[in-house]
């Protein structure tokens, strides 16, 4: 359950320990994340394997294509997203392996704005649905 039609973790099967790494696959549309958000303590790195991923971030839009890497630092505000056509691979790796504290922002129609926001298991469905955390909106619904 998530925002990417494919997201496979390779951190355990690499048999690493200061280091995390996932493979992703976005269909038209969808992001590598839950929304636009930053890691207290990680750095990341979205090296594209095929395709061509739009990266939303504090100082506007950056693309990168296969071949490329995108770098953001502990705490930098950022959202891959995959805006064409075609099926984006990518590989996300993230160091050191736990990220600290993540923040989560997305817009919440009863606000009017990104708000920040938990992720919860909904009760009603198998899917996990993000929540504003100011007056508890459901702002998405990911299966």
């Amino acid at each position: 359950m998530g925002p990417a039609n494919v997201k496979r973790s390779l951190t355990k099967a690499l048999g690493a320990e200061d280091v995390s790494m996932n493979y992703y696959e976005l269909e038209p549309g969808e992001s590598f994340a839950f929304g636009y958000h930053r890691h207290e303590g990680q750095e990341e790195v979205f090296y594209v394997l095929e395709g061509e991923a739009t990266f939303e971030t504090e100082d506007g839009e950056e693309t990168a294509s296969a071949g490329e890497a995108v770098r953001f630092a502990p705490g930098e505000w950022q959202q891959g997203w995959n805006r064409g056509e075609e099926r984006v691979k990518a590989l996300a790796i993230g160091a050191p392996q736990e990220s600290g504290e993540t923040d989560i922002l997305r817009e919440c129609p009863e606000c009017g704005e990104r708000t920040e926001q938990d992720i919860k298991r909904a009760e009603d469905a198998d899917a996990l649905v993000t929540l504003c955390v100011d007056c508890g909106a459901e702002t998405g619904r990911f299966t």
